[in-house]
């Protein structure tokens, strides 16, 4: 069962999406992913967010950009955990996606990563439910251990072209 949804309010915001399916997938978390449009489908969304706790997600990670209403709007009805991704846009780079995530009302707490921070937003889910999980804790340790032995590798190949590693 999926124990994460993933919503979007439009398909350019799919590849930024698709970096936090792929961590989850990587790391052997089911979710569920869609586009939903809060401002053109209302209805639908709204019912989406209402049925999240039914379906058995712990938790949602959504992407919005400009007004970025989505993320905002799903911590407003699903009662547990939404990490919003604010997507760059053109006008202002993603600052507006940013400032209408991270800004929400007291009491309606939205957890919000970089601009187009995808992985970070797979990984912050995947932590979550490793809380009560730890087959999946398991996972994370490893994939931090992988991270961990790239950037050894990297510091390593300073020594091979002459650089002082320290």
């Amino acid at each position: 069962m999926a124990k994460v949804g993933i919503v979007m309010g439009s398909d350019s915001d799919m590849p930024i999406m698709a970096k936090a399916a792929d961590i989850l997938d990587q790391l052997g978390v089911e979710y569920e992913m869609t586009i939903i449009s809060a401002h053109r489908e209302p209805d639908t969304f709204f019912e989406y967010a209402k049925s999240a706790e039914d379906k058995g997600w712990k938790v949602i990670i959504a992407g919005a950009g400009m007004a970025a209403h989505l993320p905002g709007m799903c911590a407003a009805i699903f009662p547990m955990p939404v990490i919003g991704i604010p997507m760059h846009t053109t006008s202002l780079g993603g600052r507006d996606s940013l400032y209408s995530i991270v800004q929400m009302p007291s009491g309606i707490p939205v957890a919000t990563v970089a601009i187009n921070g995808g992985v970070n937003a797979g990984l912050l889910a995947a932590k979550i439910l490793a809380t009560s999980d730890e087959a999946l804790l398991g996972r994370l340790k490893s994939y931090s251990e992988t991270l961990k032995e790239q950037v050894e590798a990297k510091a390593a190949r300073l020594d091979e072209v002459g650089y002082k590693n320290y």
